[in-house]
């Protein structure tokens, strides 16, 4: 047992409280929230470290063994997500600073992006259904501050969407896991397993599992159900989308990763087609979306959503390939999808539209902005040898593997056109003659982008330095018993 596992919910709930009581003081709030993220990297680092020599580590909360008390479990996947996490949320942070406005700073800002944080990391943490479903609530209640944070009139409208859409996929939750209870006796996830396996092929654990299914491919925003995604993403300041963009959908494909490889693989051959069928269905609305629009924000949202459904065919192939690609290109999805709503929330400081077509010619000005926003087009595309490359190259070569053709051919075809959708951004506004923007110096935003870019990179050209963790994380996904192990100390 490690108490270590506490730190990554921790330090953000104790940094958040404490934030509460000097919301006027923005220099300490800037202050304490940076000392928190930083000490949240580096706990998450050690943890990290932690979990690859010692293997998963666990955590029963006030000493009550599993399955009746609450449990914490860390193994590879969920360790590395926090790490991501965490790195995310300090260039979010910084970049806050200069975006966010001095009137959302004074209420209570920093205070609810750490809420957020312990609920993105408590979900990524914990070891039994229940309590996932706590933090849950607790990252979207705080979502549903930094969203309406300012009081637009597009935040008001798109918060009181987003808050109907969750409050009914919370209701939905609640259901299944009443019914999974119902049936299993338990809701540790490692008991689940061991449960629902004695139970064999039940359809009505079939029938809980497709509910699972919608209740996280609301969070994932997976095809049909992505419908809220577009409109609530558009309405908050840049850092909070960027935030959003890097964290929140990644906690819905997480949770699908998790339950569908360790609880719901007793009739795979409906449940798992059924996820693929979603996936290529997001994969294809997605590139739609991203093609169509001019504008950039309404660009990097539909590639959210593309970049779901790829994940999602991965974990629906359910082979070691296919889950170390989805894993590969869950972690970089997050920095991408962050990184790239600074890069759009930088060029509409400097142009003051998100319109492709009412501006051009930055590169003339702004070269280096440029070409670390070629950069950062060609990594999200999967163009090798950045970031994106292997983790659509594995599960490529799984889909070929196990002789799904068309659906290898989808994800192929649908980089192609997520490359076009974010190299139209750069042709269009970079490109061309100077129109649309006045000079203006960059300020401190631009080295938060920098920082995930220059991260983004190394994590495509030093790839075998991170495998070894991949590896381990997949090996758990592969073999369940070494999780229901580690928690149940059979």
């Amino acid at each position: 047992m490690s108490n270590l596992l506490l730190l990554p919910i921790l330090i953000p709930l104790v940094t958040a409280i404490i934030l509460i009581f000097f919301p006027k003081h923005v220099f300490w709030q800037r202050a304490v929230s940076t000392l928190a993220t930083t000490s949240l990297i580096v706990a998450s680092s050690v943890l990290l470290h932690r979990v690859y020599t010692n293997g998963i580590q666990t955590l029963n909360v006030g000493n009550w063994s599993a399955p009746f008390g609450i449990t914490l479990v860390s193994d590879s996947l969920s360790a590395l997500l926090v790490l991501t996490t965490s790195i995310i949320a300090l260039a979010c942070l910084m970049y806050s600073f200069y975006a966010i406005g001095h009137k959302r700073e004074t209420f209570y800002y920093y205070s609810f992006f750490q809420f957020l944080l312990v609920g993105v990391n408590g979900a990524f943490t914990t070891g039994d259904l229940f309590n996932l479903f706590v933090f849950f609530e607790v990252m979207l209640m705080s979502s549903y501050v930094l969203l309406v944070l300012g009081g637009t009139k597009i935040q008001l409208r798109e918060t009181i969407k987003y808050t109907l859409v969750n409050v009914i996929s919370s209701a939905l939750f609640v259901v299944a896991v009443a019914y999974l209870y119902a049936v299993t006796g338990t809701l540790n996830m490692a008991h689940l397993a061991e449960r629902i396996h004695e139970l064999g092929s039940s359809p009505i654990l079939t029938v809980i599992a497709v509910l699972f299914m919608i209740v996280f491919g609301l969070k994932g925003a997976i095809f049909p159900l992505y419908f809220w995604l577009p409109g609530a993403y558009y309405a908050p300041p840049t850092p909070v989308l960027a935030l959003f963009g890097g964290l929140l959908t990644k906690v819905g494909v997480y949770s699908i990763l998790r339950t569908f490889t360790l609880l719901f693989t007793h009739d795979a051959a409906y449940t798992h087609t059924l996820l693929a069928w979603l996936a290529l269905g997001t994969i294809v609305i997605g590139v739609i979306g991203a093609v169509a629009y001019n504008d950039m924000r309404y660009i990097v949202i539909y590639n959210i959503i593309a970049a779901v459904g790829v994940m999602i065919f991965g974990i629906s192939i359910m082979t070691p390939d296919s889950l170390e690609g989805t894993i590969f290109y869950l972690l970089q999805d997050m920095v991408m999808k962050a990184m790239l709503f600074l890069f759009v929330g930088i060029v509409f400081s400097i142009t003051r539209s998100n319109d492709i077509r009412s501006f051009s010619g930055l590169m003339t000005s702004y070269p280096l902005l440029g070409w670390a926003f070629f950069i950062a087009a060609l990594s999200l595309a999967g163009i090798p040898p950045f970031s994106g490359f292997i983790g659509k190259l594995l599960i490529v070569k799984a889909s070929f593997d196990q002789q799904l053709i068309f659906e290898a051919v989808v994800i192929l075809l649908s980089s192609l056109l997520v490359l076009y959708s974010i190299m139209k951004i750069f042709m269009t506004g970079f490109w061309g003659e100077k129109k649309g923007f006045e000079q203006k110096k960059l300020d401190g935003r631009f080295v938060s982008v920098l920082f995930l870019l220059v991260l983004s990179v190394a994590y495509g050209v030093s790839i075998e330095f991170v495998r070894p963790f991949v590896a381990d994380a997949v090996s758990v996904l592969v073999d369940p018993s070494m999780y229901i192990q580690a928690v149940l100390k059979e």
